[in-house]
């Protein structure tokens, strides 16, 4: 249903007219002016009252642009009685625009998923530098390439998501049962759908690009197959975790007047490294037990045979089907960049001490600010406000630096990771962490700028390109400051004998 014209006016302009206005359009839509104030300490507080059966995304795209003061409010029309009988009415609150509007909440609602998001991060730099001596590892050198391509893909689809619906629940759009029920479980289709394919996809370019740059490496049928399946498995079963753990986190970051932009996308993030590493190096290793049997193709066959389902169930669902031909460009690209990263990390790996441990955090931590930052300036623009860009940029800047300091002080406590935490190399470590994330925020506003003017839904597009760019600039940086260490001999050369299996 589209809405036709709706002026909002002030208690001022109100007393020179009637108190109560209506608009028709095509269909049963009203909406009311009233002079009651909503917020006794702001006389030009605005509300507009409409049928709740006209909630809909068409709605808010109207709408959402006039209301700058305090909410939008529905009522139940029943279209089938008379305009002159008694209306039903029941007041729904849909959009709080103080509640994304409070910058201070900022602060103290980001760091602490950030905390986790290190915690997490940690782990999965802890166990990437495990499991890079596991034999899967060490026969099927293509797997270095695919982890950071697949976990930049995989962080991305969950980022994603966990975008959309921080946007839909501050819009409101996630209250009603029944549009919360088609919205969450077409989005777990959809997140099965995008999975299915980017992981292989993933795992048959990471397969390809060891190939071309490892022409040394005598690649098989069985390896190749390996790899494509352990990522389409990996990818698959993280996403259907992550993505009902994401849908419930923000479902009750809505109960509790959280703003999930502050939120959702660390927690996606870091946890998603984590289970992903897991599921890889574990269905890896299984699959190795039966490399020259056909127990992978015979996988592979079975996975792809379930993607046309899932496509037919997420197409049956007309509040998500458009996200089947919408977003893949940035998530594809996002993959060609990311693979820079990944060669980078495969190279220098072996030779460098911590290398393993610091990259996940490094790029992690960075591409968590650039996320939070990028999910807040789009839900404004959907909401047509403007974030307050130098605010949310200082803090989003200041709260990284102690974060940093935890996790160096913390990995030198416990000794995770062999980092020689030396005051010359934390103090570089810390340069570089600030080069990052300055970049990281000053992409994040630029792009999703960007993307909005041209008509692209950041909440869809910005988030990969950032990821991505980020893994490249900060695996590079750090890379660099490696090898500018190991020049003026600092001992930063990885010494660590592998063990043989």
């Amino acid at each position: 249903m589209l809405l036709s014209s709706v002026d909002l006016e002030t208690e001022n302009d109100l007393e020179k007219r009637a108190p109560v206005e209506t608009v028709n359009t095509s269909g049963s839509f009203s909406s009311r002016t009233s002079s009651d104030l909503l917020n006794s300490e702001n006389g030009s507080s605005r509300r507009l009252l409409v049928s709740s059966n006209t909630v809909s995304s068409t709605m808010f795209e109207r709408i959402r642009g006039q209301t700058k003061n305090e909410y939008v409010e529905v009522y139940t029309n029943d279209d089938d009685s008379d305009t002159e009988s008694v209306i039903e009415s029941k007041k729904q609150k849909i959009l709080d625009t103080t509640e994304v509007k409070s910058e201070h909440s900022l602060a103290y609602e980001a760091v602490p998923p950030l905390l986790v998001s290190v915690a997490g991060l940690m782990s999965a730099g802890w166990l990437l530098d495990v499991v890079q001596y596991w034999p899967v590892f060490t026969k099927v050198t293509e797997l270095f390439v695919l982890v950071p391509v697949l976990l930049n893909l995989k962080g991305n689809l969950e980022m994603n998501l966990a975008s959309r619906l921080s946007t839909l629940s501050n819009l409101g759009e996630l209250d009603k049962p029944s549009v919360r029920y088609a919205l969450v479980w077409g989005n777990l289709a959809v997140l099965q759908v995008q999975s299915l394919i980017v992981g292989a996809v993933a795992g048959l370019f990471s397969f390809l690009e060891g190939v071309v740059f490892h022409s040394d490496h005598v690649s098989t049928f069985h390896e190749s197959i390996l790899v494509i399946v352990a990522s389409m498995v990996c990818a698959a079963l993280s996403s259907m975790i992550l993505g009902t753990f994401m849908c419930v986190l923000i479902i009750l970051c809505r109960r509790f007047r959280i703003n999930p932009d502050n939120i959702a996308c660390p927690m996606a993030s870091s946890l998603g490294d984590l289970l992903t590493l897991i599921i890889l190096a574990t269905c890896g290793e299984i699959l190795l037990q039966y490399l020259h049997t056909y127990v992978s193709t015979a996988m592979f066959l079975i996975l792809a045979a379930s993607i046309p389902l899932w496509v037919r169930f997420v197409w049956s669902n007309p509040t998500v089907h458009d996200l089947l031909v919408s977003g893949w460009s940035p998530l594809f690209m996002a993959m060609v960049i990311a693979s820079m990263a990944g060669l980078v990390l495969e190279r220098y790996i072996e030779h460098y001490n911590g290398l393993a441990l610091l990259t996940p955090v490094l790029n992690g931590i960075a591409g968590n600010l650039g996320s939070i930052y990028a999910s807040r300036i789009s839900t404004r623009l959907h909401s047509g406000e403007e974030e307050n860009y130098r605010h949310s940029e200082i803090v989003l800047f200041l709260i990284h630096i102690p974060i940093e300091i935890v996790f160096l002080i913390f990995a030198w406590w416990f000794d995770i990771g062999h980092v020689n935490l030396s005051w010359s190399f934390s103090i570089t470590y810390l340069f570089v962490s600030i080069i990052c994330v300055a970049f990281t925020l000053f992409l994040s506003k630029m792009l999703t700028l960007w993307l909005w003017h041209n008509e692209y839904d950041p909440d869809n597009y910005s988030l990969p390109y950032i990821t991505a760019i980020v893994d490249v600039v900060g695996t590079g940086l750090l890379a660099f400051s490696y090898w500018g260490l190991s020049e003026i001999g600092l001992h930063v050369e990885n010494h660590i004998k592998k063990p043989h299996h």
